[in-house]
């Protein structure tokens, strides 16, 4: 039995302190920056999934994400909110939907192809809302109130107010880390990294890597979609840009800054990420600029990830350190 270490306990257990802490400390567009920040963060640990744990790069994340904000922008009325109890279990399905099949599709395919067919599939979406008037066409949808947490007419949550809303994103950030924490640390999860690393062997194995890479595809688009609906709801506006592919490329260079084979890597380099072009948009009109080439730094000195860097803090090992190394076996 290996004995508890306290410090990789300790420190998650400080940074949810402080993140607790932090609205009461700093003013309200910080809040909402924070709230912003935890969403993106959300929808980059949802794309890991598929791309660190199950060795798929998918472009299409984006679209899930931006079809749960039109769901919402849909359902919502002109005039009043929608109720959050059931609007927001639909979005996520919707979004859960079209990741199942979408992924039947794409996972038929290997390498090159599946990024590309996730490209394809993820601008159809794109065109569909920007070319139609389906939802405001390319001017996009208002939401004019966020949902509404409400039990027998009576407001438990008022979501207009950014502590509330922060707090609630805060929560479900909280339960998606746990959620991938238990998923990556269980027999499905090994599985799948299995399949990430040698698929032959894997497969030879007797695992199901088709429908193992599939609920992986599906809970990330789940996920992808619970960000999208309170990135939605936040901003009270949802345009057929949020689907497009370049949406999808800045989240793949989260994952990346903040570590592939990291559950909270990702969100790391979400905050990194998003922190990195606030300062830089007070500072230069080159930040664009500035932004591209300190991403490139960082890739080139930390291979592993920003979040490479804490695990001399907490105590832990990465993954490479604590898998043996295999023996090459010549013929």
């Amino acid at each position: 039995m290996q004995p508890i270490n306290l410090r990789a306990w300790l420190v998650p257990a400080l940074l949810l302190a402080i993140a607790i802490a932090l609205p009461f400390f700093v003013p309200k567009y910080y809040v909402q920056f924070a709230s912003k920040a935890l969403i993106m963060g959300m929808l980059a640990m949802a794309l890991n999934l598929v791309v660190g744990y199950g060795g798929l790069v998918s472009l299409c994340h984006a679209a899930f994400f931006g079809l749960a904000g039109y769901v919402l922008a849909m359902v919502t009325p002109k005039y009043d909110p929608v109720s959050l109890w059931w609007s927001f279990p639909f979005a996520v399905g919707v979004s859960a939907f079209a990741a199942l099949i979408i992924g039947a599709l794409a996972l038929r395919t290997r390498g090159i192809y599946f990024i590309m067919v996730t490209l394809a599939f993820g601008e159809m979406l794109f065109f569909f809302f920007h070319d139609t008037r389906v939802a405001g066409g390319s001017d996009g949808a208002y939401i004019n109130y966020k949902p509404e947490i409400a039990i027998a007419g009576r407001v438990l949550l008022d979501l207009e107010k950014p502590l509330a809303f922060y707090f609630v994103v805060l929560a479900l950030l909280v339960a998606t880390i746990a959620l991938l924490t238990m998923l990556v640390r269980s027999p499905f999860g090994h599985a799948l990294q299995a399949a990430r690393d040698n698929e032959r062997r894997a497969r030879s194995l007797g695992f199901p890597i088709f429908r193992l890479r599939l609920i992986a595809f599906v809970i990330s688009g789940a996920i992808a979609g619970v960000a999208g609906y309170f990135s939605a709801a936040q901003f009270g506006f949802i345009a057929p840009q949020t689907l497009g592919w370049h949406v999808s490329a800045i989240i793949l260079v989260m994952v990346l800054i903040g570590g592939l084979r990291s559950v909270a890597g990702p969100l790391v380099g979400a905050l990194v990420l998003l922190g990195l072009e606030e300062v830089l948009k007070a500072t230069t009109v080159y930040w664009k600029l500035a932004e591209g080439l300190i991403v490139i730094a960082i890739v080139l000195l930390l291979p592993h990830g920003v979040r490479h860097l804490l695990t001399a803090v907490l105590g832990e090992k990465t993954e490479e350190a604590q898998q043996p190394k295999a023996k090459v076996e010549h013929a």
